[in-house]
């Protein structure tokens, strides 16, 4: 049997610099994005082909994907996420986007200059992981949110006991003491478990850290909770386009786990939960990189205080000139007394 044209145009891809996403909408229809520009390709696959990659991805995921079950988030085998939607919902094909998994990206050493920072602010990260502060990292689609959680992730000690939680796989690190937890759908007459069944588990698995890949609904409740409950370290992901946005985000996100706390109580909640939010953008040119490193810093009235630690500049991360609060526990563990002079 021939081979599957779409894996043949997968390993082409995989060969160029630069190429983040595939998406197939249509067999004609055939576009990818490279460096942050979408661009068309003259190649054209048939339905046969599209059904016969969708059904091989769902086989490989041990996941269902059919008229019952249209949408399907997976991975390729070299660990690129994937996202089917059943052509019952699209323009009568089936619609795949793939995002590639980037393995030349692997740790801040080994990729200088990445996300726009320098030598200074990759210290400044490094050190923010060691003294265990919990970290959330905010952007929008495709600004690279999983890859700036992975190069964290990589300066875990190897100490640690590390347990992540995620819909799709795509953290990518190695510890020794490390357990990985995938939430699956209810399908059928399967039961299952979502994000938030696994994160109530994890706190009876004696976790130091919990990474869950990124909050989308009522867990936040619970990851707040153990943030706030001695599991200091632990990291996530979430949808927003600045750090102000981020806490109006988790407000939301935590109203949905269907506790009614009064506002100024869900607020004192997050604020001392959270430590620092690093907000991940595109600049002009398509570029991603850290816009803000912003520190939470306790409650004023009814209101979080935030202040940016570093902020872009002329498309660079400059100091802002406001040393973090919480700079003791930084200097506890390596940070120089004198960081912030000149910077």
């Amino acid at each position: 049997m021939a081979r599957n044209r779409i894996y043949d145009l997968i390993d082409e891809i995989t060969k160029v610099m630069g190429i983040s996403e595939l998406i197939i909408n249509k067999p004609d229809n055939v576009y990818v994005e490279k460096d942050g520009e979408l661009i068309r390709l003259d190649v054209q696959f048939t339905e046969i082909e599209i059904d016969a990659f969708c059904k091989d991805i769902a086989k490989y995921n041990r996941k269902d994907f059919s008229s019952e079950t249209p949408i399907l988030d997976g991975n390729l085998p070299d660990g690129s996420r994937v996202n089917l939607l059943h052509k019952d919902y699209t323009n009568n094909t089936h619609a795949v986007t793939i995002r590639r998994y980037s393995k030349s990206i692997q740790t801040f050493d080994g990729t200088p200059g990445i996300f726009g920072l320098d030598e200074s602010w990759v210290k400044f990260l490094k050190l923010m992981v060691k003294a265990r502060f919990n970290i959330i990292v905010a952007g929008g689609t495709g600004v690279g949110k999983t890859t700036f959680l992975n190069l964290m992730l990589q300066e875990i000690s190897s100490d640690e006991r590390v347990i992540t939680i995620e819909d799709t796989r795509e953290l990518k690190f190695h510890l020794p003491n490390v357990v990985r937890l995938e939430a699956r759908p209810s399908v059928l007459d399967r039961q299952g478990l979502s994000i938030r069944d696994l994160l109530k588990n994890t706190l009876r698995m004696r976790p130091d850290r919990i990474i869950v890949g990124e909050v989308r609904s009522g867990e936040v409740f619970d990851l707040l909770q153990a943030m706030n409950t001695g599991h200091e370290g632990s990291m996530t992901s979430v949808h927003a386009n600045s750090p102000g946005e981020t806490l109006m985000r988790l407000e939301n996100l935590y109203l949905l786990s269907g506790h009614d706390l009064p506002l100024r109580a869900l607020r004192y909640q997050i604020s001392s939960a959270v430590d620092f939010i690093v907000q991940i953008k595109r600049d002009r040119k398509g570029r991603r990189h850290v816009a803000h490193i912003t520190e939470i810093a306790g409650m004023e009235g009814e209101r979080i205080l935030m202040q940016d630690v570093g902020i872009v500049k002329d498309d660079n991360l400059k100091f802002s000139g406001l040393v973090p609060s919480k700079v003791s526990r930084l200097h506890k563990v390596g940070l120089p007394k004198d960081f912030f002079v000149g910077a």
